[in-house]
């Protein structure tokens, strides 16, 4: 964050100062929303929580050092008191909290909303600062590390930490930005339409990248179409002289073009589109190493092809390279830069594609962070592949529900027994007794599968660990709330891990 004093920052985000707050004081940020991770001179915002509430802590987060409270009611301590928030209904702030009944939340994050947007504009007019906007239904995070990957080869880049992509996660990651920073990297998630919109306000993309339109948050907005109107809020905020980055193998993103005043640049995992014209960055040969890392040809605008061997597991991946490729080209970075940046890097994002082989040759591929239809295929694709190159290997998938998939969530955990049985997997474990849980372990069972339901995670770990045999391999994977992550940890503490993959 650039220095600001607390004055200046009232001016910017239309507070108050109370209780004696010094106007003169030097804030030299970031902003924090747990006191226990306050650094001196950074911003505390209390938020309300589910269970407690953050202005109960303004006291400790003083002691650790903040150099100011941004708080939405009064309180003793001297602090900035946020003005009320204007939200509507399209706004993300207008539903960010639960526990929000007064606005206090709202507030709070209206003001740290106005000093994100304040500190990024004078970053990018001053300093040049470069903000990427990426969006998708899935792969946001993975494509942002590696996007950051690339990037950083160039200049400081300040990227969010794992899935920091909500109202609360984009502010909170732009008020890192400082003068040094040469590109701000704006992960975007939405729940309904105009959340994108909102946050393209508060961090404005000069490059924006849309990787595809799914069925994440299908309960949420009812329709694809609906999904791919509120992706497209990305490019809808590009400048003239803006860059949009658009997978031109996902019809509801190509049809995105029309939607932008930007210069449009494709990409595809395919290589009659890259040879039709359609693709100005796309991939030939692609292989798989046997954990189902993808080597490949990397085709672009700015001469010969390069090769790429990713550290990241899965063939979707490609997809996700090739945007950051285009990304890192598109600001001036050489061919050869990126390729090298991409093949060095490696999973940064915790319980994302994270596989790692114990001593006795099992290997855990644990991508618990999130599910959805399209990321769970991914996952179960990586899976056949990585134990189908095993002599007497058995292929084991761990699951948990896909959340948010609202009136057709029954179904989609239907088609995904029926899937798993299409890729040959050997054991299913589903994990949980909801609806949705026993709708999978019905149809992977009517598949063919040997599949069992357990109650929890402990349960998860020690009926699979009994049973798993040297190179056998394990995907866990389920949505957030699911926390199955313990499953893969459960996995990995029971032997010494023998090496991690990827990791150098």
């Amino acid at each position: 964050m650039i220095e600001l004093t607390i004055g200046e920052i009232a001016t910017v985000t239309g507070g108050q100062l109370i209780n004696g707050a010094d106007a003169d004081a030097v804030i030299t940020g970031p902003v924090e929303f747990d006191s226990r991770a306050i650094t001196p001179g950074s911003i505390f915002m209390a938020l309300p929580g589910a269970r407690v509430d953050g202005h109960a802590f303004c006291e400790g987060a003083l002691r650790n050092g903040a150099g100011l409270l941004l708080v939405g009611h009064p309180v003793e301590e001297p602090a900035l008191l946020a003005a009320p928030a204007e939200t509507t209904p399209e706004a993300s702030n207008a539903t960010a909290f639960e526990h929000d009944s007064d606005g206090y939340g709202a507030a709070v994050l209206a003001a740290v909303d106005r000093l994100a947007r304040y500190n990024t504009d004078r970053l990018a007019e001053e300093e040049g600062m470069t903000v990427v906007g990426v969006t998708g239904s899935a792969g946001k995070t993975s494509t942002k590390d590696l996007i950051g990957a690339v990037l950083r080869t160039a200049g400081e880049t300040v990227a969010p930490p794992g899935s920091f992509n909500n109202e609360i996660g984009l502010p909170y990651t732009a008020l890192r930005a400082g003068r040094s920073t040469r590109f701000l990297v704006s992960e975007m998630s939405a729940r309904g339409v105009g959340h994108i919109r909102h946050l393209t306000e508060v961090t404005p993309p000069h490059i924006g990248v849309v990787l595809n339109v799914g069925s994440a948050h299908l309960g949420e907005f009812g329709s694809r179409e609906a999904i791919a109107q509120a992706k497209g809020e990305l490019v809808e905020a590009l400048p003239s002289d803006g860059v949009a980055v658009l997978n031109t193998d996902d019809d509801q993103v190509s049809a995105m073009e029309s939607r932008t005043a930007a210069r449009v640049v494709r990409y595809s995992t395919s290589e009659a589109a890259g040879q039709a014209g359609q693709a100005d960055y796309y991939a030939t040969n692609i292989t798989l190493d046997e954990v189902a890392r993808a080597a490949f040809d990397l085709h672009h605008p700015h001469g010969e092809p390069v090769h790429v061997h990713l550290g990241v597991f899965g063939v979707h991946q490609v997809s996700n390279a090739l945007a950051a490729a285009a990304v890192g080209m598109e600001t001036g970075i050489s061919p050869h830069t990126v390729a090298q940046a991409l093949s060095e890097h490696v999973a940064a994002s915790a319980n994302r594609m994270d596989v790692r082989t114990r001593a006795d040759g099992v290997t855990i591929i644990n991508d618990s962070y999130n599910a959805n239809p399209e990321s769970m295929r991914a996952g179960i694709e990586a899976l056949a592949y990585t134990s189908g190159g095993r002599a007497e290997a058995s292929s084991w998938a761990v699951l948990g529900q896909m959340g948010e998939l609202g009136e057709e969530g029954t179904d989609e955990h239907s088609e995904l027994g029926e899937f798993l049985g299409s890729r040959g997997v050997d054991n299913v474990i589903v994990v949980g007794n909801g609806v949705n849980q026993r709708a999978l372990f019905e149809s992977a069972k009517s598949a063919g599968i040997n599949t069992r339901l357990v109650e929890n995670i402990d349960a998860a770990v020690n009926m699979i660990d009994l049973e798993l045999r040297p190179r056998d391999v394990v995907l866990v994977k389920a949505s957030y709330a699911d926390g199955l992550w313990g499953v893969a940890e459960g996995l990995l503490a029971s032997r010494r891990i023998g090496q991690t993959e990827g990791e150098n």
